[in-house]
C-alpha cells in the first residue's frame, strides 16, 4: 500500500486537475458560443431565403448585379493577368537563371 503523505498529495493533485479540467470545459463552451455565432446568422439568412417567393428571387439576382456593378466597379482581374502574367515569368526565370 501507499503511505499517507503520498496518498494525500495524489488527492490534492487529483483535485487541482479537476479544476483544470472544469474551467476547460468552460472555456471551450464559451469559444464554441463564439464560433457557432456566424453559422447562427448564416441559418437565419437561408431561412429567411427560404421564405421568399420564387419570383422575388428570380429578381433579386439581377438586382445584386446591378447594385455590384454600381457600388464597386468590376475590376478585370482575368486581363491584368494576361497581360502581366509573362512579364512575370520572364522575370522569375530570368532571377532563377542568375542563381545558379
Amino acid at each position: 500500500m501507499h503511505p499517507q503523505p503520498e496518498l494525500n498529495r495524489l488527492a490534492i493533485r487529483k483535485l487541482v486537475v479537476r479544476q483544470h479540467i472544469a474551467l476547460r470545459r468552460i472555456e471551450c463552451a464559451e469559444a464554441a458560443v463564439h464560433a457557432v455565432r456566424p453559422l447562427e446568422w448564416l441559418d437565419r439568412l437561408m431561412a429567411f431565403w427560404r421564405g421568399l417567393s420564387p419570383l422575388a428571387k428570380a429578381a433579386a439576382v439581377p438586382l445584386a448585379l446591378i447594385v455590384q456593378r454600381t457600388a464597386a466597379p468590376r475590376l478585370n482581374l482575368l486581363g491584368s493577368l494576361v497581360r502581366w502574367a509573362p512579364l512575370a515569368f520572364a522575370t522569375i526565370q530570368g532571377l532563377r537563371a542568375a542563381k545558379k
